[in-house]
């Protein structure tokens, strides 16, 4: 059987459903402005660089399963989530991609491939967010209300109409108003973004002009239509050679150039505060945006302490409650088996803190000798599986389950 063949149900006739739909177009006048979904937004430096933290630091974090006793657990879902969701994509590229489009769309999508005999997780496959509506069902209680997202396969050509269970859905934190579909903050910074275009293109225009500002010409002559016109035909052959510094002009010109000084219209200044507004609301620090102006060694690491405190933990804690309750059972949840991201591996320090860290670690039976080898990739020792406490002297042995003996 196909993927496609697996996908739940064909679309059914609109006369079949009575409802209403919800789509990403659907709330692009939510702040009341039109917004182009596929505009040029990312070419926003600062809006590049905020694209590009959180992807990033999505696909560093390896995604696994842990038990009630916070044992790794290996089936074939945790196998998906940590090497290759799909045929097409490893671990890294999918969840790089799923921030990307959660926060440039507002919305990311995915849909889930069963095995129908095993009921083994087969793959997660990722859909457009473009391509995706929200069927809601008006017609029961609003708080029994089942939904259903309508995927158009833009390439195949075919409609589906997938139940909610089949279908990872993260979205941005600001909704509309039924809760269901996220924002782009992209929409919600509208004039941020015109603003700082805006002042994209006039630098590349002063560049491709020489760094020359607007002139004013004077001279002695008629103004009528046909002299001025041929007056500035012969000004633009005079000034067609822009490596010639020195411009020759005829008896009775005067060119008097309009000044403008960057300095003093405080354009840099005034880019630099856009970046950083854009910056604060995606919640990225300033030395993110390569802004040291403010900053040393010690409260760089203290932002990027900060950055995973506040941006990305809240972040990680959704993919993490939308994967247990979308990938688990109900029995699996109940026995407190949860899908987990691993985010200490953006807390790592130089050799010398690690190995004081570590010691530490060790010393106060928290990690066994093996576990803090298996840190810096290292191979277990023999009988390097014991916790090791100060208190008179004692070594307590891990035993099978996690317990101490």
């Amino acid at each position: 059987m196909s993927f496609l063949d697996l996908l739940r149900g064909k679309l059914k006739n609109s006369n079949e459903n009575s409802g209403f739909t919800l789509s990403l177009s659907s709330i692009n006048d939510f702040f009341g402005r039109h917004y182009q979904s596929n505009g040029p937004d990312i070419a926003v430096i600062a809006y590049f660089i905020c694209m590009k933290t959180l992807a990033e630091s999505m696909g560093k974090l390896p995604c696994y399963i842990r038990d009630k006793d916070y044992r790794r657990v290996k089936n074939q879902t945790s196998l998906k989530l940590e090497i290759a969701p799909n045929d097409r994509q490893t671990a890294s590229e999918f969840w790089t991609t799923m921030e990307f489009e959660r926060n440039h769309y507002g919305n990311a999508f995915a849909v889930c491939k069963w095995n129908a005999k095993t009921g083994e997780l087969e793959g997660l496959h990722r859909m457009d967010p473009r391509y995706v509506t929200i069927w809601v069902n008006n017609t029961d209680d609003f708080t029994e209300r089942p939904f259903y997202y309508r995927y158009q396969d833009a390439k195949g050509g075919k409609d589906y109409m997938l139940d909610q269970r089949d279908v990872l859905h993260f979205k941005s934190w600001i909704k509309d108003d039924t809760g269901l579909v996220g924002k782009a903050v992209r929409e919600i910074l509208y004039s941020y973004f015109s603003g700082d275009k805006a002042a994209q293109a006039f630098q590349n225009d002063l560049y491709q002009k020489g760094m020359t500002a607007n002139a004013v010409l004077k001279y002695v002559g008629d103004l009528s239509g046909p002299a001025r016109k041929k007056m500035l035909e012969q000004m633009k052959e005079i000034t067609a050679n822009r490596n010639d510094r020195i411009l020759p002009i005829p008896m009775g010109w005067d060119i008097q150039p309009l000044n403008l000084n960057l300095q003093d219209s405080q354009f840099l200044e005034t880019r630099k505060y856009s970046a950083l507004q854009i910056a604060a609301a995606f919640g990225i620090q300033p030395n993110f945006l390569n802004d040291y102006s403010k900053s040393s060694y010690a409260n760089s690491t203290a932002q990027q302490l900060s950055f995973l405190t506040n941006t990305l933990l809240p972040i990680v804690r959704g993919y993490e409650l939308e994967l247990t309750r979308k990938l688990l059972r109900d029995d699996e949840i109940k026995d407190n088996i949860r899908i987990k991201f691993n985010t200490n591996v953006l807390l790592r320090v130089d050799p010398l803190q690690q190995a004081d860290m570590l010691s530490k670690y060790v010393q106060g039976s928290i990690y066994t000798p093996n576990e803090a080898r298996a840190k810096v990739d290292l191979p277990p020792y023999p009988g390097g599986d014991k916790l090791i406490t100060t208190p008179g002297g004692k070594t307590l042995e891990k035993g099978e389950g996690g317990e101490n003996k």
